[in-house]
């Protein structure tokens, strides 16, 4: 009686030769560029709300706010300024928004730029050249 333990160590002992393959990228596809562009903007984006939220909270519950807005006060012989007014939770995450929204059109822009100036460069270098191996 043997095991399924014994039989996968005797199959991996026969394995042998690895098999390697080397192929050119000569092609990006338009449309999946800018699919994938899309998605790892809209990550990027999410990511950045988040740590911005993130980082507000900890400023604020550090208090943080209050005393820079004491600092700056003292600065400007002003007792009535106040940072929080200006730096709110609800003005800062709007800010963040626009540029995160800025960022998603941007960095979509850029990977379908990059597709079309891959896809001319190649007729000139002859594309990228890629190793694989099966084990």
């Amino acid at each position: 009686m043997s095991s399924v333990a014994e039989k996968l160590a005797r199959k991996q002992q026969r394995s042998g030769t690895t098999k390697q393959v080397r192929l050119k990228l000569v092609y990006l596809d338009f449309w999946s560029v800018l699919k994938l562009g899309f998605l790892v903007s809209v990550i990027g984006a999410v990511i950045m709300l988040v740590a911005t939220f993130m980082v507000w909270m900890v400023l604020e519950s550090t208090g943080i706010f209050g005393e820079l807005s004491d600092f700056i006060g003292e600065i400007l012989n002003d007792d009535a300024f106040d940072l929080s007014a200006t730096l709110s939770l609800s003005a800062t995450m709007g800010f963040t928004a626009v540029i995160a929204i800025l960022n998603v059109v941007v960095g979509t822009a850029l990977s379908v730029i990059f597709a079309v100036l891959y896809n001319l460069t190649v007729k000139i270098t002859g594309g990228l050249l890629v190793g694989f191996t099966n084990n």
